[in-house]
């Protein structure tokens, strides 16, 4: 190939590897527009500074790179390059320099890691431009017995060949040996210094060219030259080579031959001593702190036109302590066993697999290994590592050096703050281990062998600490997610990596605290998890829970919300596999009914609320989904529950003082919403919120006798998630809730139904007592049973709720209020009846858990409707952008005299919340099926081309996580918690419906 390229064009010949990275040798065909489409010509940086540039941007990785994986992100990258110190369309260099300056030029080229090439004429020292169009003699030939005076004959003396010979041989080896990794130093204004790097080795070759723009003879260049100080230990001088003058006449142009300047040649030297060169001497040995070890060298001759190259491997120590750290990494990725070594004295902790070491750790520990935010850290009495100058990391955990890593790795940016922490001391590096060895019990052994692979790291020389510290921890992180998933459901462990990442949002939000955030389970139950307080020294329970989101909503009484727990938990811990957490956490929550009801705000049982009608009814489908998913699930239902609250003004009780079972429990809150639930929250006023007014005090939760459907609320509380309550003074919002639902609301309906559907089937079975709920009404003792209140709600949901296209529809109470027809009303019975009609994404809900009260060909129209209207490119619309009081920017800190938008009033009037295309979207997969195969298969490529933009966000987060909303369109809101549990949830139940 490179004879037909020579044939092709004896103007041209190219000497070349090309060579990047991992990838393999390659060869090209050389022509003219090949070369054109490839070339990066040395001859167009106008000095020495731009040939270094040249040669760091197309040259390789840098020294000290990153490890990158065999599989990767697709990013933006240098287009591989051929570069070149001069082509046949250049001005000769020679007329533009001096011709002192071809060869360190060239042996700057030559440096690079990719395909290098040049030109006889350069090499020959032709100073003038060799024209392709009218040039018809030919080269000179070779004898290598010629005289330098011989006319049409070259041979090794001739010009810089032979400098240039030692160059590419230099050049071939290190493409052939793996030194792929180039670092570069302008030293001054003429001395370019340039290093090759072998990452598995560590050796390096450093050629320091000194160039010369201008004639030594003319112009006056300085006479000292700066020391340099090589890390490491020069092995040899792999060559030092310099243009010298020589008697055979000056150059004239040859009629018959090209031919180049008679009176320079090259002189060099190649593999000799540090003590035999001429160029240099050794000024002495230095250690920089306990890693450094350093060789100083003054230049004594390295003239203008000046080369020099050493051949430099790590100190002894240095080199045996990386061999050995190499060895220990090979449990992770076996190409760390180039330049491996094996350590006699293995510190014990070395001698088991870190796979073996975290085999022993639950879910619980992985959360503190991998996750927590600062508020958590803090929680705890420490806090996420802070990088000076630059920001602190999102978690205490692998995952918050891994996110910052993982933006490191792929563009090699050893500049960044990270690094150079790093490199500056081991602040970082004793943070990863310290956290963990404080903890006790298998976290503390993992932090023991973060330790002690850490006293290899230390004292490896500063500038290869970035990489291997990521080394360690990839391997750390990779092995903690096999253990992670491991525990898991096999459809995690067989799922996609999507899955696999959304799976590993329930060990984000699912961890045990300093104290614990729920309320004591009964004594009576078993596999309940204990741990020895620090403090008391007395051995208390120690249950998962569940974070609502990260950071806001992570730690203290605001880490637990009933409503967040129990839309999250089928998809982040029954999904996932996690039954005993999942029962825990049904059963801590059971514990605390009061008034029939499930508190919001948890506070640990004791500071509890009971201000939201919903919570109750998402734990129960979460025990309805417990029951369903899990192998022998029904057990829950005789589960013994400690009751916190057994009376609605009982004073808080301490565990197993009264103990009932579960389905006992689930037939009060029934009865009770049958019954009746109307109370004043304790210790109403603003010491429990400040901006409520005094009727949004007062909780009621009822069931309509003759529809079934359940209804509450008044118009200064917000009973469901949508809770969002003014602020503004100025604005003259506050104590008025932004969306109070009061009346019936859609999902609360369904989620009723769903309920009782499952109550009644399961009495059938034997597995439930209760046919029928007591109640008093006007003094007298009733009857009510399930199946009719069933039948009710199944009888009246869509006269109610749906609004048809009649405008006579005698079902409809206001059709002046209708505005979009073919839909499902969000309430029912709001005391603001305009509340009903508008189109929010509530509904869906209410499809998932109870699509039996939905005629296939309405429910579909609907879901169109939403698609169009509320679909966003994360989430969903919390309100019909055709609604005069439509915003979806949310901004809290924002307070003016807008009443619809003053301290962030629009929180649920538009902005796209994550967690509803969850529903959404199992509701389309549902409802497809029932139309055929033809609109399945499309519905499948909507939710596909919908849950990609999840995926992508998810990989670029540095959360790991999908945002609590959007603003509109998919825009970043500011105000949202970064990483959700119930957005996690919601999308990883969609992947489980498919």
């Amino acid at each position: 190939m490179l004879d037909a390229a020579r044939t092709l064009r004896p103007d041209l010949y190219v000497v070349a590897e090309l060579f990047t990275g991992s990838e393999e040798l390659d060869n090209v065909f050389v022509t003219r527009l090949g070369i054109s489409s490839l070339i990066r010509e040395a001859m167009s940086a106008g000095d020495s500074h731009e040939e270094g540039r040249l040669v760091y941007r197309y040259g390789g990785e840098p020294v000290g790179a990153f490890l990158q994986p065999s599989l990767r992100p697709l990013v933006p990258s240098i287009a591989h390059a051929m570069f070149l110190d001069v082509t046949h369309d250049n001005e000769c260099p020679i007329q533009v320099r001096s011709v002192y300056d071809s060869l360190p030029s060239s042996a700057v080229v030559s440096m690079a890691c990719c395909a290098t090439g040049s030109t006889r004429g350069y090499d020959e020292l032709v100073p003038h431009q060799i024209s392709v169009v009218t040039e018809e003699r030919f080269y000179s030939k070779w004898n290598p017995q010629s005289k330098p005076s011989s006319p049409g004959e070259v041979n090794l003396q001739s010009g810089i060949i032979a400098g240039k010979l030692a160059l590419n041989r230099l050049h071939q080896e290190l493409a052939a040996k793996g030194f792929n990794q180039v670092f570069v130093d302008q030293v001054d204004e003429d001395i370019v210094a340039v290093t090759r790097h072998c990452p598995s080795t560590h050796q390096s070759v450093v050629a320091v060219c000194r160039t010369a723009f201008k004639n030594p003879k003319h112009h006056r260049y300085a006479d000292e030259v700066p020391p340099m100080c090589i890390p490491g230990k020069i092995e040899e001088v792999v060559l030092e080579a310099r243009t010298v003058e020589r008697q055979a006449g000056s150059y004239k142009k040859d009629e018959r031959s090209i031919n180049g300047m008679p009176g320079y040649t090259v002189e060099i030297k190649e593999h000799i001593q540090l003590k035999d060169s001429k160029v240099v001497r050794e000024a002495g040995v230095t250690s920089r702190g306990r890693s450094e070890y350093v060789q100083e060298i003054v230049f004594e001759q390295l003239t203008p036109g000046s080369v020099i190259a050493f051949r430099v491997s790590l100190d002894p120590k240095s080199q045996e302590l990386v061999g050995v750290l190499r060895n220990h990494l090979i449990q992770f990725n076996p190409l760390y066993k180039a330049g491996s070594l094996s350590d006699p004295n293995t510190p014990d902790i070395l001698k088991s697999t870190l796979t073996q070491i975290m085999s022993k750790m639950t879910l619980a520990d992985m959360n503190i290994l991998m996750f927590r935010c600062d508020t958590e850290e803090k929680e705890d009495g420490g806090g996420c590592y802070n990088i000076p100058d630059w920001t602190p990391l999102k978690y205490g955990g692998l995952q918050g050096l891994l996110s910052v890593m993982a933006d490191i790795r792929p563009k090699n940016d050893l500049g960044h703050p990270f690094c150079d922490n790093l490199r500056q001391g081991d602040w970082m590096i004793d943070y990863v281990s310290n956290r963990l060895m404080s903890r006790g019990g298998t976290l503390a052994e993992v932090g023991q062998w973060f330790q002690a692979m850490f006293a290899y790291l230390k004292h490896i020389p500063r500038y290869l600490i970035p990489c291997y510290f990521d080394a360690i921890l990839v391997g750390a992180y990779t092995t903690a997610l096999d253990a992670t998933f491991k525990q898991m459901s096999s459809f995690v462990q067989n799922g996609s990596s999507f899955v696999k990442m959304l799976a590993l949002g329930s060990v984000q939000m699912c961890g045990v605290g300093r104290y614990p955030a729920l309320p004591p389970l009964s004594p009576a139950l078993s596999d309940v998890p204990y741990r020895l307080n620090e403090i008391t020294e007395k051995k208390e329970q120690c249950c998962v829970s569940m974070a609502a989101g990260l950071p806001h909503f992570s730690a203290g009484i605001f880490r637990c919300w009933g409503r967040d727990t129990f839309i999250a938990l089928r998809g982040l811990l029954l999904v996932t596999g996690r039954h005993l957490e999942a029962r825990n956490i049904i059963l801590a929550f059971a514990g605390t009914l009061r008034h029939g009801l499930i508190p919001n705000l948890l506070g640990e049982g004791v500071g509890a609320r009971f201000n939201c009608r919903d919570a109750v009814w998402w734990w129960l489908q979460c025990i309805q989904d417990y029951c369903t998913m899990v192998p022998n699930g029904n057990d829950i239902l005789q589960s013994p529950v400690s009751r916190m609250f057994p009376t609605d003004d009982s004073k808080p009780l301490t565990p197993g003082t009264v103990d009932q079972l579960l389905y006992e429990v689930i037939h009060e809150a029934m009865a009770r919403h049958m019954q009746g639930i109307e109370f004043r929250e304790r210790n109403a006023g603003p010491q429990i919120d400040r901006n409520m007014r005094d009727e949004g005090f007062n909780i009621e939760a009822k069931v309509n006798p003759d529809t079934g459907f359940v209804y509450g609320g008044n118009r200064f509380n917000c009973g469901t998630w949508m809770d969002k309550m003014g602020e503004s003074e100025r604005a003259r919002n506050k104590g008025i809730p932004a969306t109070p639902r009061d009346g019936s609301a859609v999902e609360i309906v369904g989620l009723c139904k769903s309920t009782l559907r499952w109550l009644v089937e399961l009495h059938k079975q034997g597995l439930f007592p209760y046919n029928t709920m007591t109640i008093h009404k006007d003094g007298k003792q009733l009857s009510v049973s399930y199946e009719e209140w069933d039948r009710k709600i199944q009888e009246n949901f869509e006269k109610m709720f749906y609004v048809s296209h009649d405008p006579n529809d005698p079902n409809e109470k206001h059709p002046e209020l209708v505005h979009k027809q073919g839909i499902y009303k969000d309430s029912y019975g709001a005391s603001s009846p305009w509340c009903d009609y508008q189109l929010r994404p509530n509904f869906t809900i209410a499809m998932v858990v109870a699509p039996e009260l939905f005629t296939v060909k309405r429910a579909w129209e609907a879901l169109n409707v939403a698609e169009e209207k509320l679909l966003g490119p994360l989430g969903m619309k919390t309100l019909d952008p055709d609604d005069m009081v439509y915003c979806g920017v949310y901004d809290n800190s924002l307070d003016n005299d807008n009443y619809n938008l003053a301290r962030g009033f629009n929180y649920h009037q538009g902005p796209e919340w994550l967690w509803p295309i969850g529903f959404f979207l199992r509701a389309k997969i549902y409802f497809a099926k029932k139309l055929g195969k033809d609109t399945y298969d499309k519905t499948v490529y909507l939710v596909k081309n919908v849950l990609s933009l999840h995926y992508i966000h998810m990989e670029r987060s540095s959360w790991k996580g999908l945002p609590e909303l959007t603003n509109e369109n998919g825009q970043y809101c500011p105000f949202s918690c970064e990483t959700q549990a119930w957005s996690l949830a919601a999308v990883l139940e969609i992947l489980h419906d498919l």
